[in-house]
């Protein structure tokens, strides 16, 4: 250790090797500096100003936005900055509403977990008085603005992981809040569900959507026969809730509390994966062989999927036509179960153990019923489970291992790698290559698609085949993807897409995870639960190719696609008409909408707007005139599109708009 790369911490020396900030030089140091605002994969914002610390000559600074440098002089807990840090809480805790031992993020929060470390006893400022409404409008999510501390993680995930911006501040000063875009509910704005919002809220203000009282209900009527579906990364998360160590595999532990609970039967949603696999490839090689539709693009990730149907409308015919395991899972499940278990078909419910918020929107989608019913009635999270588990007071860690039930328990590795960044082409691949080589591949594993980075290419040769593929995760690197495809500086054949960091391991709906290391324990999980079985391919799964034979028929047959296939639609970004920019509209007034979503925008539509209004104004027209910004009429490619009444311009001029207003207003 040289004095040109060593700063001094408390005394001690340490050594600088890369680091981007001071931040993660003292971590390194085995402090952990408090933050609410600090996430490495995030831009450095400093407001929570809990990681302060004294840096001889430079006085107090952020640790989180100063650079380390060789002979610094750091202390990070002198008395001065104990009393700030506890100030700085106090403030955070009078603007919150206090409803701890209520709160669903109670035992999970930072802030709670905070003030206990930091020795805050008492809150000296007086409490905010003002209570805002909790929007419980969004299937998967609910937002309660009374818990925000203003920390800006959510704003800065939607934007710069997700590229969206559902959500951001409005207003200044003590005025200053987060809100969906213009003041919506959380479900009439751009929002996919992925909740990568209330994976990083430190607090309770954004928090999955709860499902539980619903299932306990269907656990307690005697005329229901209630199944489980138990999500590969499920299985190496929930232990963390019970103080196991991130990626430990309790599959037979978590079968055991499900069946304390009251569910009659407990499945694994990897079968379905596998089922997904050999209808996904089958789908992906007719392509490649036909040249059609390339790339194709996975469809197992709901909050991808909705992203695509918003965003990226041409591109739909892009993506796989299979369900999700989940909902390949329900479909089956409610074609075969009933005969298999003896009951009545109306009788059976069907609950899903899933690390993701988005699974609840996709549980409800339309699209996914093949009777009366859903195919599957509802999806409880990981820190769902984990909270019923408690309520019903089963100790977890002292439970006896049990066994899924068959046939819809029997999985291979290749399903339970689902859960993780890659998983899906690595399972693919699996069965792609016995296809394409007439091999029978032993060691199974594809390696070289496994990481963390959130793009990664790769190029894979099999038999005579090359296949170029991508895996990408985080909706903005998906988006910066398609740029690349549509301008034809990338080409693939295949893209998997997963919305949240790393996968399915890292969804909104697992235990809450500060150490970023996690991830890669419970991708570790996953692997070595794949390396403990005996098949890893899907197509050796013996249950599956008997699915086939009693009941699907053959990979792709008609009953195959009805059971397990989709379609999408191009969804509007915004439910309802958008909002006004002159005063008050009434129904007596003539309504003119602007689209102002991306496609028009970039074609003139803001300038056109601008026009419409000072024309508007410099005529006298504001009483007669509702002049509104919208959000897509569904016509993209023919912008800027502006509605009069009922008539619908496509690249529309001012001319054209002048016209029409002195026409139907009768304006000389």
């Amino acid at each position: 250790m040289t004095e040109q790369n060593t700063l001094t911490l408390n005394g001690r020396p340490v050594a600088i090797n890369g680091e981007k900030n001071l931040l993660e030089v003292i971590r390194k140091a085995n402090i952990d500096l408090p933050t609410f605002c600090y996430h490495s994969e995030l831009s450095i914002y400093g407001a929570c100003r809990l990681c302060i610390v004294e840096i001889e000559g430079m006085g107090i600074q952020t640790s989180c936005s100063i650079a380390p440098a060789a002979g610094m002089k750091v202390r990070t807990h002198t008395d001065r900055l104990r009393k700030m840090r506890r100030i700085y809480l106090e403030l955070l805790l009078a603007n919150h509403h206090q409803k701890c031992t209520t709160c669903v993020k109670n035992s999970m929060c930072k802030l709670q977990d905070l003030a206990a470390r930091l020795g805050v006893d008492q809150v000296r400022f007086k409490m905010g008085e003002n209570t805002k409404p909790i929007d419980n409008t969004n299937p998967s999510l609910v937002r309660d603005p009374n818990k925000c501390i203003l920390c800006g993680d959510c704003v800065r995930a939607c934007s710069e992981i997700q590229g969206i911006g559902a959500i951001d501040f409005v207003n200044r000063g003590a005025g200053t809040t987060v809100v969906p875009a213009f003041g919506k509910p959380l479900n009439q704005v751009d929002c996919v569900y992925c909740g990568l919002c209330a994976s990083v809220c430190p607090t309770g203000a954004i928090t999955p959507k709860p499902q539980i009282e619903t299932v306990w209900q269907a656990i307690g009527d005697s005329q229901k026969t209630v199944v489980a579906q138990i999500a590969p990364a499920v299985r190496v998360a929930l232990g963390e809730m019970f103080g196991l160590e991130s990626g430990q595999v309790s599959t037979g532990k978590i079968v055991a509390a499900l069946k304390m609970l009251g569910f009659d039967k407990v499945y694994d949603t990897s079968y379905a994966a596998d089922l997904t696999v050999l209808e996904e490839t089958t789908e992906f090689l007719t392509r490649k062989q036909q040249g059609k539709k390339l790339p194709q693009f996975t469809s197992c990730c709901p909050a991808w999927v909705k992203f695509a149907e918003q965003y990226l409308p041409d591109y739909l015919p892009n993506l796989s036509s299979c369900r999700s395991p989940q909902q390949m899972f329900g479909a089956l499940a409610k074609r075969t179960l009933p005969e298999h278990l003896k009951i009545e078909a109306e009788n059976l419910f069907v609950v899903s153990i899933m690390p993701c918020t988005a699974k609840k929107f996709e549980a409800a989608r339309p699209e996914f019923r093949t009777g009366p019913h859903p195919d599957v009635d509802a999806v409880l999270t990981t820190q769902e489970l984990g909270q019923m588990i408690r309520q019903a007071g089963i100790r977890f860690n002292d439970l006896t291992p049990e066994s899924l039930d068959m046939p819809m328990g029997f999985k291979t590795g290749a399903g339970v790698i689902f859960g993780t960044t890659g998983g899906v082409t690595e399972a693919v691949l699996r069965y792609a290559a016995e296809v394409l080589t007439h091999v029978k591949n032993e060691t199974a594993e594809f390696v070289e698609v496994r990481g963390m980075e959130g793009v990664r290419e790769k190029t894979i040769t099999l038999g005579q085949v090359t296949l170029k593929i991508a895996i990408v995760h985080g909706l903005k690197n998906a988006r910066d993807l398609v740029e690349a495809l549509r301008s034809g500086r990338a080409n693939y054949d295949f893209v998997e897409v997963m919305a949240c960091p790393a996968g399915c391991i890292s969804g909104a709906g697992q235990p809450v995870m500060y150490d970023p290391r996690g991830r890669a324990l419970r991708a570790e999980g996953l692997y070595n639960a794949d390396r403990t079985l005996q098949l890893h391919a899907p197509q050796d799964n013996p249950y599956l190719q008997r699915c086939y034979q009693e009941t699907l028929g053959s990979i792709g047959s008609k009953l195959a696609h009805e059971l397990l296939h989709t379609h999408y639609q191009h969804r509007k970004r915004f439910d309802d008409a958008g909002f006004s920019v002159t005063d008050n509209g009434t129904d007596e007034k003539l309504p003119v909408s602007v689209c102002v979503g991306t496609s028009c925008y970039v074609r003139g539509s803001q300038k056109l707007l601008e026009q419409i209004l000072s024309f508007v104004k410099e005529n006298g027209l504001d009483d007669s005139v509702d002049v509104r910004a919208t959000f897509c009429f569904e016509q993209c490619d023919r912008g800027p599109t502006v509605r009069i009444g009922r008539m619908v311009l496509n690249k529309c001029t001012f001319e054209q708009v002048r016209f029409e207003l002195q026409k139907q207003t009768a304006l000389v």
